[in-house]
């Protein structure tokens, strides 16, 4: 891509802005940087920007930006919706998003994952997994590193492991991994979308690009991702953790394997496996495939699968208190991800929920919440329509507790209540901004907490 002379105009003051912003000045462009928002209000030092004189517009965007603009590089909290790029697309103006910057960029092959679950985990270690078969592997995306960042300093000869959210799917037309993985598909975003079917979409643009010599990595046991293969124009393969399938990434007893053209590959078995949980194993399997693919060998992974315990705030042990163990399962944001935390837990569990509500339907968390929970803590926006799913549901009036905005007061409670073997369990099924700057913060303030008890 070509930035000598050009104008180029970066909205959203967030990570992804500030890589875009600067890799477009380094490349040549004239660079203006605009956030909706006050200056005072972004949580940013943009002392850096200032004095690469990366030009800064805060506050209400007029269509005056717009003017001689060549290009515009689109952060992912910024919705194509906006008055602002819709009226881009009247004037003709080129629009991509900074995971399509990236692409531009990479000179090595990106392995791509998205799906509405499993995302951090499978794209951590799938980057150990590569290490196996590269001496340069970068891991960038949604996962909290700049995806362009990564792909300069990738550079050529090696390769690239990206999460990929439906957000920074919006404004990509022409991005092409090498490989591609969609985990599953769920009810999520639905408010920043409109619908389910445009969210699918959205995951679907991922291998849009992609071609005869390229590979789709689904998984076989979601019936929105099963039948994905019907779009694709790849070399498709399948994992699952219910079913033995004819090729793929599968269990086979109690020994997860990949097969392919006949030769199965044995990799680890589940008791060896360092991920615990049956969500888990669907992500180690999702993330050999996309290795095995990608050139890694299967001997050579065995280790990695082995030794690899997690990433943080994903049912993250964070302390054991008089026979209570406390886990951080902050980035469980919606409520599929707080199942898979409930299920791995064999019941007697103190659940501490709750937060930003995205509105979607609980009838499904709260039945497990019946059967394998024992006291539930409610905080944030989100405690009344909980409380409610929850009587709805059955469960018991007085095992229910309101903590309000506090998650001081939540962790209080649960000590107060909790006795061996019974676990704490933080997995929200919601958001965090009601309270926080996102789940990450959440997770912190939590551990923090159960820390100084």
């Amino acid at each position: 891509m070509d930035f000598i002379n050009k104008k180029v105009l970066v909205i959203g003051a967030g990570i992804s802005g500030f890589a875009a912003a600067k890799i477009a000045k380094k490349f040549g462009a004239d660079v203006t940087l605009s956030d909706s928002k006050a200056e005072v209000d972004l949580k940013y030092n943009f002392g850096e920007l200032r004095e690469l004189d990366i030009k800064l517009q805060f506050g209400k965007q007029t269509d005056s930006l717009l003017d001689g603009v060549d290009l515009i590089i689109v952060s992912p909290a910024v919705p194509i919706r906006i008055p602002l790029l819709q009226s881009a697309i009247k004037r003709n103006i080129k629009i991509i998003s900074e995971v399509e910057l990236a692409y531009d960029l990479a000179q090595s092959p990106i392995c791509a994952v998205t799906g509405t679950n499993g995302k951090t985990t499978t794209v951590t270690l799938l980057g150990l997994l590569l290490e196996t078969a590269y001496n340069k592997v970068g891991v960038g995306g949604n996962i909290g590193i700049p995806l362009s960042e990564v792909a300069l300093e990738v550079g050529a000869g090696g390769c690239i492991a990206a999460e990929i959210s439906s957000y920074q799917m919006e404004a990509t037309n022409n991005f092409h991994p090498h490989v591609s993985a969609i985990l599953n598909v769920t009810p999520d975003h639905i408010k920043r979308h409109g619908s389910m079917e445009v969210y699918q979409q959205m995951k679907e643009r991922i291998f849009a690009e992609e071609s005869d010599e390229d590979f789709l990595i689904l998984n076989y046991d979601d019936e929105r991702t099963r039948n994905i293969k019907e779009r694709a124009h790849c070399k498709v393969y399948y994992f699952s953790r219910k079913c033995e399938l004819d090729e793929g990434a599968f269990l086979s007893g109690d020994e997860l394997v990949i097969k392919v053209n006949g030769s199965v590959h044995n990799l680890c078995t589940v008791g060896e496996l360092g991920i615990k949980g049956g969500h888990n194993v669907e992500n180690a399997l999702a993330a050999s495939m996309v290795a095995f693919c990608a050139g890694a060998e299967a001997d050579k992974m065995r280790q990695v699968l082995m030794t690899f315990t997690g990433v943080e705030h994903r049912i993250e042990f964070v302390r054991e208190i008089n026979g209570v163990k406390y886990y951080n399962d902050s980035k469980a944001t919606n409520t599929d991800s707080a199942i898979k935390a409930l299920e791995t837990f064999d019941g007697h569990i103190i659940l501490i929920a709750g937060g930003d509500d995205k509105g979607t339907d609980l009838t499904e968390f709260m039945e497990l919440v019946k059967s394998r929970v024992d006291e539930l803590i409610l905080v944030g926006d989100a405690a009344a329509r909980f409380k409610q799913a929850a009587l709805d549901n059955g469960f018991d009036s007085n095992k229910i507790h309101e903590a309000g905005y506090s998650m001081d007061k939540a962790v209080e409670i649960a000590k107060s209540i909790a006795n061996a073997p019974q676990v704490v369990l933080l997995s929200p099924a919601c958001a965090s901004f009601d309270m926080y700057d996102g789940f990450e913060a959440r997770g912190r303030d939590f551990k923090q907490i159960v820390n100084k008890l």
